[in-house]
């Protein structure tokens, strides 16, 4: 506009002084003196009518300069509409199409809702679960030097469990697990009912299971060892204690999970026999897990389901005390178990005794895949009636978890007795001298 401007100026000028040359080229030189006044009026009039023409050409430069600058503003105004219109027509498109997209939707909400809906199955609410534990090994058993059954190379199954659970509602469940196992006295594979209950969920704090359930101290510590399917741990691997049994089980956690406590009244031989006796025993647990550390005692006293109605005297009581301390992180885990027992094996004797035993397990995970892992038993279990007769076990392997539900591992194992025999989750193993026990292969589970 500036430019317009100076441009529409330097014309006007150009006019003004285009006049003023031509007035003076017109005007007749003066041919007397006497005439001069009169050619000075002459020339005041035309200078005169000169500027009144200038004052007219710079109010017509204004006056275009002023309708430029109109012109210019609307056509600013008019793009700033165009640009405003277009971004309106861009989000009602956008509008449009979302709405398009959503038709589909909203006619297949709809039809859906225009469906009668199937009644709830038994099935909607019911989980099945199973796991089995094998091995591929080369086993060799000796006692007092000589090689004995069941010394030999083989595949063997040791334990298949087959779940169901079923949720009624928040509270009331059930569930039913089967054991499936060989028992070398029959010479068959036997299917045993292990866990069989009711359970009412009141709170995380207080759950109750009628039937058959896990037990408050083995299946604990068998999640902190971590390697079940390669051996049974400690009380277990050496008859001290069981995994589940048939009464009534509570257990709860507290502090969102920093106490937790459970405790069993249970008839005491186990889920494989469900006994009437005169009394039931009783097996507990607390322990606390905090930042990782796990620190837990428990407990066990009665007749173990010997204390039967016209059965033989039981004149002592079975009592174990349990304890177990660990640490657990994604790396590795660390961990010790330690029982002493009185009389565990001598309720229905005269003689009473007593044991003791540790066990300490660890294990380290290279990769989220590929864990080495290792573990020591050290077991007295007699140590008033024969204080010589030990038992000593270890195990170290090699892990591979392809996928979640697998684990294969290469593992050597070896369990050694002295000065007696022990009858273990392997067997018995012993003799009058010594009894060995050496296993090597390939150890698995798969769970689902």
């Amino acid at each position: 506009m500036t430019k317009k401007m100076s441009l529409l100026t330097g014309a006007a000028m150009g006019m003004v002084l285009a006049a003023g040359l031509t007035a003076q080229a017109q005007a007749a030189p003066a041919k007397k003196h006497h005439k001069a006044a009169h050619a000075a009026s002459a020339a005041e009039s035309v200078q005169a009518q000169q500027a009144a023409e200038i004052e007219q050409l710079k109010a017509q430069v204004d006056s275009l300069s002023e309708r430029l600058l109109s012109q210019e503003q609307q056509q600013a105004q008019l793009q700033q509409q165009t640009a405003q219109a277009q971004a309106q027509a861009q989000a009602a498109q956008a509008q449009v199409d979302n709405e398009i997209q959503r038709i589909p939707g909203v006619i297949d909400t709809r039809v859906a809702s225009a469906i009668p809906k199937p009644k709830p199955s038994w099935a909607d609410n019911t989980q099945v679960s199973g796991r089995m534990y094998f091995d591929l090994t080369d086993l060799e058993q000796k006692s007092n030097g000589a090689k004995v059954a069941p010394s030999g190379v083989g595949f063997d199954i040791k334990r298949f469990y087959l779940g169901i659970d079923h949720k009624f509602n928040d509270v009331w469940s059930a569930n039913l697990t089967t054991d499936v196992a060989y028992v070398s006295a029959d010479s068959l594979t036997q299917v045993y009912i292990k866990k069989a209950y009711l359970q009412a969920k009141l709170s995380d704090a207080a759950v109750i299971r009628f039937g058959s359930a896990d037990l408050p101290w083995v299946p604990f510590v068998e999640d902190i060892y971590g390697y079940r399917f390669v051996e049974n741990t400690l009380i277990d691997r050496d008859k001290f204690g069981t995994s589940a049994d048939w009464g009534v089980h509570a257990s709860g956690k507290l502090a969102g999970g920093l106490f937790n406590y459970a405790v069993s009244v249970i008839d005491g031989q186990g889920y494989k026999n469900p006994v009437r006796t005169k009394t039931m025993d009783i097996e507990g647990r607390a322990n606390i897990n905090y930042d990782n550390f796990i620190v837990g005692v428990g407990g066990y006293t009665g007749k173990l389901g010997k204390e039967v109605q016209n059965g033989v005297a039981t004149p002592h009581t079975a009592n174990r005390f349990d304890a177990v301390a660990a640490y657990v992180v994604p790396q590795f885990r660390v961990g010790v178990e330690y029982f002493s027992a009185s009389d565990w094996n001598n309720v229905t004797t005269v003689v009473a005794d007593k044991s003791d035993g540790y066990s300490v397990f660890g294990s380290y995970n290279f990769t989220s895949q590929v864990s080495a892992f290792g573990r020591f038993d050290y077991v007295k279990p007699t140590k008033d009636t024969k204080p010589s007769e030990k038992d000593a076990y270890w195990n170290i392997g090699l892990n591979w978890e392809p996928v979640k539900i697998v684990d294969l591992a290469l593992v050597y194992k070896r369990d050694k007795i002295d000065n007696g025999s022990l009858s273990t989750s392997n067997g018995t193993i012993g003799g009058t001298v010594e009894g060995t026990y050496d296993e090597v292969g390939l150890f698995g589970q798969f769970r689902w």
